[in-house]
C-alpha cells in the first residue's frame, strides 16, 4: 500500500516547517492557507496548492489542520466549505491547533457520524521544534486511529504520546501551557536579577540552564531575550488565547491557578503595548 495522501490546512510559522518534512519524505501534500504567499515556498518544493479547504481535502487520506484560534478551527471543520462538508468516509482529520477540549470532542462526534475519524494533536516545541522535527505531540481520540497515523507524526515529532479519548490531547496541551506561562516569568526574573546584580547574563545562563533550574524556555528563549530578538517562534496573541482556554477550563473544574492568572495579566499588558505579533519571550520587556 502506498503512502497516504495528505492535506495540510494552515502553513504558518510551524505548519510550513511540518509540511517541508512531509515533502522531504515524499508524501503527496495538498496545502491551503488563507494567505497564499505563505505557501509559495512549499509549492516550489512540490506541494499542491488548493484554492479552498474543500479542494485540499478532496483527495486526502489524512487531513492536518494547524490554524490560529478555536473560531478558525470551527470554520475549517464545520464551515460550508470546510472539512466535514467535503470529507468522505475513511478520512482521518488531525487537528494540531491548540484549541478547546470541548471543540475537540465535537469534532470527534461529527467525524464519527460521517464515518471519518479525528485526533486532537496539539504540539509543543515552537519554531525550533518544527524545523528540527522534534515536536512534542499530545494526542487524544481513538487509540487505533492514533496508531495508524503514528508513522506520519514521527516524521516531525519526537515525543509523541497518546493521552486518551477525544479532548485529552487538548487538556494535556493546557498543562503544557500552564507550566510554560509561569516558567517564563521565572526565566525573565532570573535574567533581570543577573543584570541588576552586575553579572554577565550569558555566563549565568551557562551555569543555570543545565542545573535544576533548566527548562526549554531557559535554553532556547533566554538567549533570544538577551540578544533583543523578540521575533515569534510562538506568537503572544496565540499564547494569550491558550491561557484563556486553560483558565476557562480550570474555572469549570473549580480550580484556582493564580500563577497562570498573573501570567495572563502580564501578557495582556504586552498586547496593549502592541506586542501581539512578537514571540512569547517579549515578556522580558516587562523587566527593562
Amino acid at each position: 500500500m502506498g503512502k497516504s495522501k495528505i492535506a495540510f490546512i494552515g502553513t504558518g510559522v510551524m505548519g510550513a516547517s511540518i509540511v517541508k518534512h512531509l515533502l522531504r519524505n515524499e508524501y503527496d501534500v495538498a496545502v491551503y492557507t488563507r494567505t497564499k504567499a505563505k505557501a509559495v515556498s512549499l509549492v516550489e518544493m512540490g506541494a499542491t496548492w488548493a484554492e479552498t479547504v474543500r479542494e485540499a481535502v478532496a483527495g486526502a487520506d489524512v487531513i492536518f489542520t494547524m490554524v490560529g484560534y478555536p473560531t478558525d478551527v470551527e470554520e475549517v471543520y464545520f464551515g460550508e466549505d470546510g472539512i466535514f462538508a467535503g470529507g468522505r468516509e475513511g478520512q482521518i482529520a488531525v487537528d494540531m491547533t491548540t484549541s478547546s477540549p470541548a471543540l475537540a470532542k465535537r469534532i470527534a462526534e461529527k467525524a464519527t457520524m460521517l464515518k471519518m475519524a479525528s485526533i486532537d494533536a496539539p504540539v509543543s516545541g515552537g519554531d525550533v521544534g518544527a524545523q528540527n522535527g522534534t515536536l512534542s505531540i499530545m494526542c487524544g481520540g481513538d487509540e487505533q486511529v492514533f496508531e495508524r497515523i503514528l508513522p506520519i507524526l514521527s516524521i516531525f515529532g519526537k515525543q509523541i504520546v497518546y493521552q486518551g479519548v477525544a479532548g485529552a490531547g487538548q487538556h494535556t496541551k493546557m498543562c503544557n501551557q500552564i507550566a510554560i506561562a509561569t516558567n517564563m516569568i521565572g526565566v525573565c526574573e532570573a535574567l533581570a536579577y543577573a543584570e541588576h546584580a552586575g553579572l554577565d547574563a550569558e555566563t549565568v545562563l551557562a551555569s543555570i540552564s543545565s542545573g535544576a533550574a533548566g527548562s526549554w524556555s531557559l535554553s532556547n528563549l533566554a538567549p533570544r531575550m538577551l540578544q533583543g530578538d523578540f521575533e515569534p517562534g510562538f506568537y503572544v496573541k496565540h499564547f494569550l488565547k491558550d491561557m484563556n482556554i486553560a483558565l476557562q477550563e480550570a474555572e469549570a473544574m473549580n480550580l484556582m491557578l493564580p500563577g497562570l492568572q498573573l501570567a495572563r495579566e502580564m501578557y495582556d499588558k504586552l498586547v496593549e503595548q502592541g506586542f501581539s505579533d512578537k514571540g512569547t519571550q517579549v515578556l522580558y520587556k516587562s523587566y527593562n
